[in-house]
């Protein structure tokens, strides 16, 4: 199933040189059905003599490491290492090998992956996927179409389209199962000569003195200790990353779990809109996944979902969420809950807070996280490959560590319109949507769910911001502010009080509480100001590709 290029590196075959295998990637052919065989896939030989022993960068500490580093100057047969083949990382495998380079990827499981988040696409996310050529990866998965949101408040709904009008006719948000997408993706990116993938869990990186990273090392799945060499590894191994600690400070915040529910041969109220209901005590969520199915997810604050007793969540669901529940789709709710499939996700937030690292570099939700609550996600993490993409294009050598390192410096500042406007977004709209005993953020909750009732511009704007059809971080900031302006004129018209009065500027005072915070932890600086950090204007190091 895994034919390996004849002119790869072997233990008994001392004859083959070093340029050889340079000069060659490997070839994988991609299968769903067979599985994974290939018992000796290195990239580079575990044993050369005359070499000083590597680093081991772990999760806990830095040891030493008795393997010897590759001689210096060389790169080993890949130039890139992939950790994780999830979308990032699929993505990325692709895009990177579309440029020419020979990228090794390492997925713990390559079977179809079993997830209840990562199913809504936006359509900011799906012009970047355009962009990357990689739209036909949502064919043949019965992916529906999105075309906006309903909001569903105290029996009142109000309709929320995408502002699509000014796109072509085929640009709108994408619905899907996760596991489809991720495995049509996989497949095409295995079919690129390029891209070598193959199924293994990454322990940990591999360290030289000086700090550079030159592979991993990790485990087969018949518990071979492996060694990957490249001179450049990205790392985008998911939301429970065993190597960020390594190339970031990670600061996880677990402000809530989802429930998940597939509803089966159910009609929406709305079809190909999002159902979002601000339930109590956190909004429930409705999308069509598939032409039968519907998902839903229950949000439950908290870091854990634990309910007591014998079906305690079942009994949760039916007690206290199915009556919040749309009548359209109570049945198929209930229906739901006897069949008894209930999944748990805690919902993880994570601001990007790397240390630039020679040889390596963090994606996807490995280096950044936010509330999955606006589906944001993968429209995050496939802008940062564009962006990643177009600063690697001109750079033909991948091997000045220390250069390539100052170089992607601006990676981080030039992400910052799309990640900071979603993750900022998708924290603020959580905490407002939440239900509160404090009367200014039950206010600012009303407030919201009014001002986007307005339609127009007042719907529209905000939900460009949303969908990543506007990053734009100084526009978020221009309507969460009138949301809030918007409450405390309902609260003063027509004859303020000072009762009321008292509460408009408590109002003022919780909205800065929300949105401030998150702010921080994005970088003011970064955020509005990036055209004054240095790096926004970096140049590439002075080797570029023939080609260019």
């Amino acid at each position: 199933m895994l034919p390996v290029s004849s002119l790869s590196l072997s233990h008994h075959k001392t004859t083959t040189t070093i340029a050889e295998a340079t000069c060659h990637c490997a070839f994988f052919k991609f299968s769903f059905n067979k599985p994974h065989h290939h018992r000796t896939p290195l990239l580079f030989p575990n044993h050369l003599p005359n070499a000083s022993p590597p680093l081991l960068r772990t999760t806990t500490s830095l040891r030493r490491n008795a393997a010897a580093d590759p001689p210096p100057g060389f790169s080993g047969v890949a130039d890139v290492i992939v950790v994780g083949a999830g979308v990032a990382g699929s993505a990325l495998a692709y895009t990177l090998a579309k440029d020419g380079r020979c990228v090794h990827v390492i997925e713990r499981d390559l079977r179809e992956p079993d997830r209840i988040v990562g199913e809504l696409l936006q359509p900011g996310g799906y012009l970047k996927l355009i962009e990357l050529g990689l739209q036909d990866c949502l064919e043949q998965i019965d992916a529906q179409r999105v075309l906006g949101y309903v909001l569903f408040k105290d029996g009142k709904k109000t309709k929320l389209p995408y502002p699509l009008e000014n796109f072509h006719a085929d640009v709108a948000g994408r619905s899907f199962h996760n596991g489809r997408f991720i495995q049509r993706m996989r497949e095409k990116a295995a079919t690129l000569h390029h891209v070598r993938m193959e199924q293994g869990t990454v322990t940990s990186l591999l360290e030289q003195d000086n700090g550079t990273i030159i592979g991993v090392q990790y485990k087969t799945k018949d518990g071979q200790k492996l060694k990957a060499y490249a001179p450049f590894t990205i790392v985008c191994d998911g939301c429970f990353s065993n190597l960020r600690r390594s190339l970031c400070y990670p600061k996880v915040e677990v402000p809530s779990c989802f429930v998940g529910l597939v509803l089966e041969n159910c009609q929406l109220p709305l079809e190909n809109y999002g159902h979002v209901i601000l339930a109590d005590p956190s909004p429930i969520l409705f999308y069509r996944i598939s032409s039968t199915e519907v998902r839903c997810l229950v949000d439950i604050p908290g870091q854990k979902v634990s309910p007591v007793g014998k079906g305690g969540m079942a009994n949760y669901l039916r007690a206290m969420v199915a009556s919040q529940i749309p009548p359209e789709l109570r049945d198929a709710f209930i229906s739901a809950i006897d069949r008894g499939n209930i999944r748990t996700m805690p919902n993880s937030s994570m601001a990007a807070d790397p240390y630039p690292t020679p040889g390596a570099l963090l994606m996807g939700d490995a280096f950044n996280m936010r509330h999955p609550l606006t589906g944001g996600g993968m429209t995050v993490a496939l802008s940062d490959i564009v962006v990643l993409r177009n600063l690697l294009k001109p750079i033909c050598d991948l091997n000045d560590a220390t250069s390539l390192c100052r170089h992607l410096e601006s990676f981080y500042i030039l992400r910052k319109p799309m990640a900071s406007t979603i993750n900022t977004l998708a924290g603020a709209l959580y905490k407002v949507f939440s239900t509160s005993p404090n009367e200014a953020r039950k206010e600012l909750r009303q407030a919201c769910f009014d001002y986007l009732s307005l339609g127009h511009f007042f719907s529209s704007g905000p939900i460009a911001l949303l969908s990543g059809l506007n990053p734009s971080p100084l526009n978020l900031i221009l309507h969460f502010f009138a949301v809030a302006l918007y409450g405390v004129g309902r609260l003063l018209l027509p004859f303020p009080s000072f009762e009321r009065t008292w509460i408009g500027a408590k109002i003022v005072l919780c909205a800065f509480g929300i949105i401030f915070p998150i702010i921080k932890g994005e970088g003011v600086r970064q955020m509005f100001f990036p055209t004054s950090i240095p790096a926004f204007y970096r140049a590439p190091p002075d080797r570029w590709c023939i080609e260019e």
